[in-house]
């Protein structure tokens, strides 16, 4: 007999109880204590036993144990043998990290954390047990499908049974009754309401409709409690249900990421060799070859749409980074002894698994950052006249090509008199120098910044905003701030869709080809010679307007000879970086192209200023600047930005 090797099966273990552990710990965050809900309860329990059966199955005995204490505690919840309370809910929130932390811990070949488990345990069998919940009966909606006389179930023996449990009391649905003409005596029409009065418990009254499960429609629920309603239309059971049926069975499958890359990389060389067919092109005598540049517009047509459709399966909706700030407000809050509600808007806006990934850190230092500085306590709220319970608002859309993700608290904001004294104190700002409310704001992206009095486990180390700027920059995104003293905060992220393709503007320095996110330029002009200044006898700056902006002359940043042997240059772009602007200087602007980003990283090594790659259609090599570590690299002062500039020029 062949032994079947079950570590091949490990990884989709691993993932489909991260899946699990999820919806438990999202499903239990959403859980009124005061009108609990039957269906939430038990998706919690599905979720604990299906996470204990595979780690049986797979042999992980320590995680299938301590699971099973878990879901025989969901059952007692289930049975109405034990109420549940906000400590109870805590404890199984401690219970879905403590499996978390042995599957990550199993998925790695680690040791875990036994006086963890242990402790978790004992508190778990230890829970003192009371009263059973008071309830006048469970309340039975029981909707046959049509077919299920055929089947060979009778439903009045099923409802006798169910009589043998307790009162009964009946009343018959008949909306789906047709017209005599129209009856099928094969057919079941009728439906049923029943109200059961007794002990009986659901997995009792469960196992007598075991007989027909997917032949019907059934809830079972306390009498009073809320449900969801059978919303479908008694007429149109069969074929919905059955499409919905069926299309469980094929709405997804499992793929490898590295598949789902190695198809993307190759639609981004039949990109850009559609690209060079089209250069080429352009030269060949229309008269003659008609139907070679047809053939040549519906490549591009089509190769845009596959394009555009193996970018999509890489797309994940936001929802996965969401709901982890849930569950981070409800510790905080418990930490800080805080009262903090949080509301998701947008969570089905789809985004790059690779943008999802990364974004998860900056939004959790965004929510700590909310709930520590700006959510006041509930008696300093009640003294202001705000609502004791804050409100915390995160919400994301598309616009514009790029996903925003908006953090709003309804907190007491920054207070810009503290950022500038903290700014002055730790050499940021010079004494006496003027900054608008803007620049004073991004101040606490500034490395080191805190306005914190004390160092705690939750901020005052001054690791958290400068980090935030950092890893949006690197995805190529920007993070801007606006807040009001008494009012709250609002940040809002930028970030392209995907990290794969880009929108960007071609310009030429020498006899290189540079490309620019086209996300970060506000204007390009033509240079004023005239409008150009020294300042200090080193940094220059550029009259834009009303205001002077420090430049980058990039042929000196990449030590590269200029077009012209005069040094001046023809064109300058206005760049924006954390609502800061910069000119850069260029010997020509191109125009404007969609590229290919390839990873300078995996491909040579990493360079200060540049994000990547791209090959054009001529087949040449362009560079793409990344604009914020280009401008940290040439050391431009932030006091030296925006329009204080004026007054340091004149």
């Amino acid at each position: 007999m062949v032994e079947i090797d079950l570590s091949q099966f490990h990884e989709v273990f691993f993932e489909e109880s991260v899946e699990g552990l999820d919806t438990m710990e999202s499903n239990l965050l959403g859980l009124d204590l005061e009108h609990p809900d039957s269906e939430i309860i038990n998706t919690v329990f599905r979720a604990a036993h299906s996470i204990k059966g595979g780690a049986g199955t797979f042999g992980f005995d320590e995680i299938s144990e301590f699971t099973h204490v878990v879901e025989s505690l969901l059952d007692e919840i289930r049975d109405r043998k034990r109420s549940i309370t906000k400590s109870l809910v805590n404890i199984l929130l401690e219970s879905v990290d403590c499996i978390r932390h042995m599957i990550e811990h199993s998925k790695e070949n680690k040791k875990y954390d036994q006086d963890r488990i242990i402790d978790l345990k004992e508190r778990l069998s230890s829970l003192p047990k009371d009263e059973p919940v008071s309830s006048s009966g469970w309340k039975i909606d029981f909707l046959p499908r049509e077919h299920l006389l055929r089947t060979g179930n009778d439903p009045f023996r099923l409802i006798r049974e169910v009589q043998s449990l307790g009162d009964l009391t009946v009343n018959v649905m008949t909306e789906r009754l047709p017209s005599f003409s129209g009856l099928d005596p094969e057919n079941c029409y009728l439906g049923w309401n029943i109200l059961l009065k007794g002990g009986a418990s659901r997995e009792q009254i469960a196992d007598i409709f075991e007989w027909v499960e997917g032949d019907c429609e059934l809830r079972i629920h306390l009498e009073g409690e809320r449900r969801h309603r059978l919303e479908r239309r008694a007429d149109h059971i069969d074929v919905e249900a059955e499409a919905q049926l069926s299309g469980q069975e094929a709405s997804s499958i499992r793929v490898g990421i590295d598949k789902v890359d190695n198809l993307i990389n190759l639609v981004g060389e039949l990109v850009i060799t559609q690209s060079m067919l089209s250069r080429s092109a352009i030269n060949v005598d229309t008269n003659e070859h008609d139907n070679l540049l047809e053939g040549i517009e519906l490549l591009e047509r089509n190769t845009r749409e596959l394009q555009e459709q193996a970018m999509r399966i890489r797309m994940l909706p936001i929802d996965f980074v969401f709901q982890r700030l849930l569950r981070l407000v409800h510790d905080l809050c418990r930490s800080l002894e805080k009262q903090a509600e949080i509301r998701l808007s947008g969570n089905s806006t789809e985004v790059d698994k690779t943008v999802l990934e990364k974004i998860g850190d900056p939004m959790v230092h965004l929510i700590r950052n909310a709930v520590d500085h700006g959510i006041e306590t509930p008696e300093q709220r009640r003294a202001l006249g705000k609502p004791e319970t804050g409100l915390i608002e995160v919400s994301a859309y598309h616009e514009s090509g790029n996903i925003i993700i908006k953090i709003k608290d309804d907190g007491k904001g920054l207070d810009h008199k503290k950022i500038l004294e903290k700014s002055i104190e730790r050499d940021l700002v010079k004494e006496g120098e003027e900054l608008t409310e803007a620049q004073i704001q991004n101040l606490i992206f500034q490395p080191g910044f805190s306005t914190a009095e004390q160092i705690s486990n939750v901020s005052g180390r001054g690791v958290g905003m400068d980090v935030v700027k950092r890893n949006i920059n690197t995805l190529g995104g920007d993070i801007e701030v606006i807040s009001k003293a008494g009012t709250g905060s609002t940040f809002i992220i930028r970030l392209p869709l995907t990290l794969a393709i880009l929108d960007g503007q071609l310009v030429q320095v020498g006899n290189e080809i540079f490309i620019i996110p086209l996300t970060a330029i506000v204007e390009s002009v033509q240079i004023n010679p005239e409008h150009f200044k020294k300042v200090s006898g080193k940094s220059e700056v550029y009259r834009f307007r009303e205001e002077y902006v420090p430049v980058i002359r990039l042929n000196e940043v990449f030590r590269l000879k200029s077009a012209d042997n005069e040094n001046i240059h023809r064109g300058l772009l206005v760049i924006t970086e954390i609502g800061q602007r910069v000119g850069l200087f260029v010997d020509d602007v191109i125009g404007q192209q969609q590229v290919v980003i390839k990873s300078l990283e995996s491909n040579f090594h990493h360079v200060k200023g540049l994000t990547g790659a791209t090959i054009l259609g001529d087949g040449t090599v362009a560079m793409i600047l990344d604009i914020p570590s280009l401008v940290e690299y040439c050391k431009i002062p932030a006091s030296e930005l925006g329009s204080k500039m004026t007054a340091h020029a004149h």
